[in-house]
This record gives C-alpha cells, sequence and structure tokens, in this order.
C-alpha cells in the first residue's frame, strides 16, 4: 500500500471532483484530472481558481500551486502513475462499476482508491475491481477543499491497513476522516440530513413556512450549537448537571407524539416550485460563485472562532 501520496488522480471534475483537486494541490501535491464532460477542463480550472483564495487564508502547504493541475484525455492516464486515486462520478451504481473495474485494471496495484458517493454501497460497485482491498468510500462534504469531515466506508474486501492508510492519508490533507463501522446507505451524515430534508419539504408543502424560514431556523438556533458541540453532547448538557439520562427521562416521552415525518412528500410541480422560488428568493441578486466565496469566508471564520474559543478551554478543534 503507498502511504508517500504524491500524485493523485481525481476522476469526475464536478461541483466534488473539483474541489478534491483543490483540496490536493493546496496540500502541495500532483493532480491529473479526468472528465468526459464538454468543457470540463475550462470548469475545473475556474472551479480551482475559485476555491484558491480560500485555501491561501487558511494555509497552503510547501509546493502548493494551481500550476500543478493536468487534465488528461482518458480514465487510463489519469491514473496510471497516480498514488491515491479519488472518484467523484455521478450517483449511479452502474457507472461507478463499470468506472472502478475500469480504474483498477489501469492503476498501479498498490494505488489506494477512494469513492465519493454520498450514499452507495461500495461492496455493490467494487465488485469488479482489481485488487479491491485498497477500495474503499472516502466521502466528503462541500466544499470539500474547507470541510473537514470525510466518512471513511470499507467494502467487506477493503484491508484494515488500507482503511488506516486512507485516514492517514485524509488527515495529512487537514481532514477529519470519521471511520464507517458497517456499510450503510448513506453513511452517517447524510444519513442525518435526509431526515431533516425530509422534514423541511414536508413543512413548506403543507404552508407551514418558507425555506429561507427554515434555514434560519437551522442558523440562528440549533445550527450554531452543532456547529462546535454537536448534538448528542448539546442534549447531554441539556439535562443539566444529571446530563443525558434525565434529558432523556424528561424529553423521551415526545418521541411518541406525531411532530415529524419520516416518509418525504412528493416532489410534485408545486412543490418544486415553492422550494426554487423560497431558494432564489433568499439568493437574491447573489451568483453562485459570489455565494459560494461568502460561503468559504463564512466557513473560514467559524472554524477559526470554535478554535480559539475552545483553546482556552483546552480544547482541540477536532475535541
Amino acid at each position: 500500500m503507498i502511504t508517500n501520496i504524491k500524485k493523485c488522480a481525481v476522476i469526475g471534475t464536478g461541483v466534488i471532483g473539483s474541489g478534491w483537486a483543490a483540496r490536493f494541490l493546496a496540500a502541495g501535491l500532483d493532480v491529473v484530472a479526468w472528465d468526459p464532460g464538454k468543457g470540463s477542463e475550462e470548469q475545473l480550472r475556474k472551479n480551482v481558481a475559485n476555491a484558491w483564495p480560500a485555501l491561501e487564508k487558511v494555509g497552503l502547504k510547501p509546493g502548493a500551486s494551481q500550476g500543478r493541475l493536468s487534465f488528461v484525455a482518458t480514465v487510463e492516464e489519469a491514473v496510471k502513475d497516480a498514488d491515491f486515486i479519488q472518484e467523484s462520478a455521478p450517483e449511479r451504481e452502474d457507472l461507478k462499476l463499470k468506472l472502478h473495474a475500469q480504474i483498477t485494471a489501469a492503476a498501479k496495484p498498490d494505488a489506494m482508491i477512494g469513492s465519493s458517493t454520498s450514499g452507495l454501497l461500495p461492496s455493490d460497485f467494487y465488485k469488479d475491481a482489481k485488487h479491491p482491498e485498497r477500495c474503499m468510500v472516502g466521502h466528503p462534504f462541500n466544499p470539500v477543499y474547507l470541510l473537514p469531515l470525510v466518512e471513511v466506508c470499507p467494502s467487506k474486501w477493503t484491508s484494515p491497513e488500507a482503511v488506516q492508510a486512507a485516514i492517514a492519508f485524509y488527515k495529512s490533507l487537514g481532514m477529519r476522516p470519521l471511520h464507517v463501522r458497517k456499510e450503510v446507505p448513506g453513511f452517517l451524515a447524510d444519513r442525518l440530513l435526509e431526515a431533516v430534508w425530509r422534514e423541511g419539504l414536508h413543512m413548506v408543502k403543507d404552508g407551514y413556512c418558507t425555506t429561507g424560514e427554515l434555514d434560519d431556523a437551522i442558523r440562528f438556533g440549533f445550527g450554531i450549537r452543532w456547529s462546535f458541540f454537536g448534538m448528542y453532547m448539546i442534549y447531554h448538557m441539556a439535562g443539566g448537571e444529571a446530563g443525558m439520562r434525565h434529558f432523556l427521562e424528561q424529553f423521551g416521552p415526545a418521541l411518541d407524539l406525531p411532530w415529524t415525518h419520516l416518509k418525504a412528500p412528493p416532489l410534485t410541480d408545486d412543490l418544486i416550485d415553492k422550494i426554487v422560488e423560497g431558494t432564489e428568493a433568499q439568493a437574491g441578486k447573489h451568483s453562485i460563485k459570489d455565494l459560494e466565496r461568502l460561503r468559504d469566508d463564512c466557513i473560514i471564520s467559524v472554524i477559526n472562532a470554535i478554535t480559539e474559543a475552545k483553546a482556552k478551554h483546552g480544547w482541540k478543534y477536532e475535541d
């Protein structure tokens, strides 16, 4: 298993693939990219350039340069010399199955391979891979070049050594790897997000609120608390000196109340219009690139503020 990573391949250069390319480049690595889409190289370079100011703010590693990015015409050319390969193709099992058979046939036998899938099971799409013991899921969160979390989920063939090597590599990029213990659709974080998303769709559909009001509920309420402690620690504190046990005794009965819907409502034209009109009203005159730069500045500020506050109490950011 290669542990001294110097060259990365990025397969698929949409929003997630571009984010990986930016993060790899910021770490001083060489990046070779491939995507079959028309205009992919131009869009990739634009996305990396748009991310670069944020990466400069958080600190580039020695050798970091956008000039170390190259774009090639085939999958085989992209992966042949790569030490680490990150696939970020569309979320289709048949596509990933075919793509990973192609990737693993052309890659060095000891190159590590991660997939950015947000919910497909690795044992399903790595079953035709060569040397599947070095293949796994490495599921990041957007923007990949700033958010630390990456969920590492092995397939039934992945070796423990490969998992640990991937975790070490992701840590070297400044990320916070989370080892998913068992294969489960959606992994960990997206399963939580999906529950919140579905409930929000119901509330907008039933006319209780707009998308903007739901976002306000998150960003001015529990989203602030979650950003530094998460959910379970916050509820542990909500139980007072007795902690989580008292919280569960006090609020556990509410779980039997009909507060939420787990099944999503049908995405009718009317509901789609409400969601689209709501988010367009929130965005106002700002372009997506404008919003991305604002989002990046906010993420950097939040992480810096949490880091500083925790340090005063003897904690690290990741504690």
